[in-house]
């Protein structure tokens, strides 16, 4: 089975459509055989987007998107609050519709391809991701808890993360990092805020 963390340059190409309205936005996503969640808006991205947009509480620099998928998360945030905003991912064709996708959208955001934060050289003020469960807890971890190297004194790290995927026990796995705090719990999916120590 092909992974969305994986490139596969063989896989055949089926562009679709997916649209979002948050608010007064209307966004049009494209997205591609070989993406997570291709056919539809993740839910618990959606849920991690709306539960951050109505209880941010900093001032916001610039966003990073990790894992970004086809660039919902980010390209959403990124035209909700005109903030300069950069998506990486380890797949290839993921970046390339991100890319496609934040011309669609008219955001000021860039894409690149990075393993984890390999090809970040900046600090951010938010971190935001929804992190690959099926390429292992060790990648999950990775993520969350080298976040606070590339997070500003007063950055953010937002994530969103199943009960059944072990929401509760990558929390607490972090707290010796950062202060975290789940704000929201909908249909098994937990949104957390983390606040470096």
């Amino acid at each position: 089975m092909e992974h969305y963390f994986t490139n596969n340059e063989n896989l055949k190409s089926e562009i679709k459509m997916i649209k979002y309205d948050y608010d007064t936005y209307s966004l049009t996503f494209l997205s591609d055989n070989g993406v997570f969640s291709k056919t539809r808006i993740d839910y618990g991205s959606k849920l991690l987007v709306e539960t951050f947009l109505k209880n941010n509480q900093i001032e916001i620099k610039n966003i990073l998107d990790v894992g970004c998928g086809y660039g919902f998360i980010g390209i959403t945030l990124s035209k909700v609050l005109n903030a300069p905003t950069t998506l990486i991912d380890i797949n290839k064709r993921a970046v390339h519709l991100t890319e496609r996708n934040i011309k669609e959208n008219k955001v000021n955001a860039q894409a690149f391809v990075s393993n984890i934060y390999e090809n970040i050289k900046d600090k951010f003020s938010v971190i935001i991701t929804n992190p690959p469960i099926r390429a292992g807890k060790e990648v999950v971890l990775e993520i969350l808890r080298k976040a606070r190297d590339y997070l500003d004194i007063d950055g953010i790290l937002w994530f969103v993360i199943k009960k059944d995927q072990g929401a509760k026990t990558i929390a607490k796995n972090i707290s010796d990092l950062y202060e975290v705090e789940c704000l929201k719990k909908d249909k098994g999916f937990y949104i957390f805020r983390a606040k470096k120590r």
